[in-house]
């Protein structure tokens, strides 16, 4: 199996609430182990490449409050065999480490913006904080992120009105507006009205701007298929982790901020690399350990197999 990209969560704090995230109803919040430091990040990622991982993809929680993210990246960005470095963030704090975080070597970056309106913002994240992010989403671009990937996840009864607003961002920056299908992260009942299929969010657009071209071509590996609005300089992007399977196609390995990797997002299992770097591992059997997980990944996995409540902010989104 060709797995060629490492999402690493870098924190588990974050400056947001999002409804998504952080359901009311959670059932099981877990109990928090000690984050990985910068070195053992290093070194984990340095042994991954010695594995056959290129891309690095930093998470969280909110990767930007971690203090030495700039360090963290120049670091990832240096190491032999890493292609590319790029980072998942929720854009508030990106407005002003823009140009530093691409002079360090980020290439790419995604921003979760869930509505344009800034009252159904507040209702989602908990902040009034939509102009700084649509703000930080113009300093990614002009510091060569692009193109910056902005990231919406659609939920029924919140955000489905904003859409149309979200798309039409495409037509005139350098964006690719991805569009998520919500899904559990808990075991508990998720709220009615939740879920919505992209098909019925691609129709939203498309009754707006006509029917999409034919797919854009995008980086090998992700989960998105992309397409344009006619004349757009930007893209739509779906990414249907609930209403379609592209387990086979998944390329990613992910390293959870307490120090175990997962092959997957949706599966109990994991190893426990800080185990083994915090008791005198050598890279050997570090390396085996990654490689067992490696093969371990899964063909498919079904949203009610995970075996407990798991955090996003823990294992990165």
């Amino acid at each position: 199996m060709n797995v060629g990209c490492l999402r690493v969560s870098v924190t588990d704090r974050c400056n947001l609430r999002c409804i998504y995230c952080r359901p009311p109803n959670r059932c099981n919040r877990g109990t928090r182990r000690k984050t990985l430091s910068t070195d053992e990040i290093c070194r984990i990622v340095r042994i991954c490449a010695s594995l056959g991982i290129r891309r690095v993809r930093l998470t969280g929680g909110e990767p930007l409050l971690r203090k030495d993210i700039v360090r963290l990246v120049h670091e990832l960005a240096s190491a032999p065999g890493i292609e590319e470095v790029a980072m998942t963030t929720n854009g508030l704090l990106l407005g002003p480490l823009a140009m530093e975080l691409a002079n360090a070597g980020l290439r790419r970056v995604n921003v979760s913006l869930n509505a344009v309106d800034p009252r159904i913002y507040e209702q989602i994240t908990g902040s009034d904080s939509s102009a700084r992010v649509t703000a930080a989403v113009h300093r990614a671009i002009e510091a060569g992120l692009a193109p910056v990937r902005i990231n919406c996840v659609v939920i029924g009864s919140a955000n489905l009105s904003q859409v149309t607003a979200l798309a039409e961002l495409s037509l005139h920056l350098p964006v690719w507006v991805r569009f998520i299908e919500y899904c559990p992260t808990s075991t508990c009942a998720e709220p009615k009205g939740w879920y919505v299929p992209n098909r019925k969010v691609r129709k939203i657009i498309e009754s707006r701007f006509g029917r999409l071209s034919d797919r854009v071509l995008a980086p090998p590996g992700g989960p998105a298929v992309y397409f344009k609005v006619p004349g757009a300089i930007g893209a739509i992007g779906f990414i249907s982790g609930r209403s379609s399977m592209f387990c086979g196609q998944c390329s990613r390995l992910r390293l959870t901020c307490d120090g175990r990797v997962k092959p997957c997002l949706y599966t109990a299992h994991s190893s426990d690399i800080l185990g083994l770097l915090r008791n005198g591992g050598d890279d050997r059997a570090i390396a085996a350990a990654i490689a067992n997980c490696l093969q371990e990944k899964p063909r498919y996995t079904r949203l009610t197999s995970s075996a407990a409540d798991f955090s996003m902010r823990s294992i990165g989104g």
